[in-house]
């Protein structure tokens, strides 16, 4: 029987729970429904599934993840990208985030206001939509660059607004999400974009259902901490989330953040949503990639 056909058939193709079974993947077990719908990326499982990336969409089906994602989907050949989408397809996942234009680290760019930067990232986002109609995507990850330091801040607040409401035209006859992400100053300084509250001015002055908020857990534990208040504050708002523990960014419970507090809240709140897991593996080899997975059993349990 071709791995496929086992893995849309039976017991693995409903998602029950199916502690104790082994898979085909090297005697790894079956691992339990989630409460959450949390997306693991590629590579993150390649020691457990080798032989190439839809091996690792089998596995993580196989493991109870519902989504996948990946920010670098917009860089990969068409043809691997309808590969990636047939898989996901028969497995009845969700694609995630993937990131939607050129992000500038160190120069202005949307918060300039300049119009050759403006019509670029507008072309991106016309390209992206093409991606996300390939791969049945909804979501895109957009991050408006760095500071313009010459101009006050409301000024380029102004101009971040206006090019997004322009990419929201193009989008939303397509039903399709910019989702804006905040990064903390530590890791990526001179960002534009760093704080939820911003996050949720920006995209309450953009007035679009294709711009939303990506709440990465782990960027908003080191820029301002406060997360569940800060995630109330901003729910409406919010389209997607993106984790990751802190410090060293690897899966939850290797660092200081309570994830199964947050899970639990944001469960309680009723998101139906896709949860990046944006983040490495604080262990190698496969004892770090069945740690992940444990991880998150643990984390679920509410």
């Amino acid at each position: 029987m071709k791995r496929r056909d086992f893995v849309q058939t039976g017991l693995l193709g409903s998602g029950a729970l199916m502690l104790g079974i082994e898979n085909v993947f090297s005697g790894v077990k079956q691992a339990q429904s989630f409460n959450l719908n949390y997306a693991p990326h590629f590579g993150m499982f390649r020691k457990l599934a080798p032989g190439g990336i839809l091996n690792e969409i089998d596995f993580m089906a196989s493991q109870g993840f519902k989504s996948l994602e990946d920010n670098d989907m917009k860089q990969r050949p068409i043809d691997i990208q309808e590969e990636i989408a047939e898989k996901m397809q028969s497995h009845g996942m969700t694609m995630g985030v993937f990131v939607a234009h050129t992000i500038f680290w160190q120069e202005p760019n949307l918060a300039s206001g300049k119009k050759d930067w403006q019509d670029q990232f507008l072309k991106e986002i016309e390209e992206s939509i093409e991606v996300a109609r390939r791969v049945n995507a909804k979501w895109m990850t957009v991050v408006p660059g760095h500071l313009d330091l010459r101009k006050d801040m409301g000024y380029q607040t102004a101009n971040v607004v206006d090019s997004l409401r322009k990419a929201c035209a193009l989008l939303e006859p397509h039903g399709l999400v910019m989702v804006l992400e905040p990064l903390n100053p530590r890791d990526h300084p001179g960002l534009f974009l760093s704080k939820a509250a911003q996050a949720y001015e920006i995209c309450k002055a953009v007035n679009s259902p294709s711009c939303k908020i990506l709440f990465d857990i782990y960027h908003q534990q080191i820029t301002e901490g406060n997360l569940i208040p800060n995630i109330e504050n901003c729910w409406d708002e919010i389209a997607y989330f993106q984790i990751g523990d802190n410090p060293g960014r690897k899966e939850p419970t290797s660092g200081e953040i309570n994830y199964q507090n947050v899970f639990k809240y944001i469960h309680k709140k009723g998101f139906k949503g896709v949860l990046g897991m944006e983040h490495g593996n604080s262990q190698s080899g496969k004892k770090g990639e069945q740690a992940v997975i444990e991880a998150y059993i643990q984390s679920d349990q509410f």
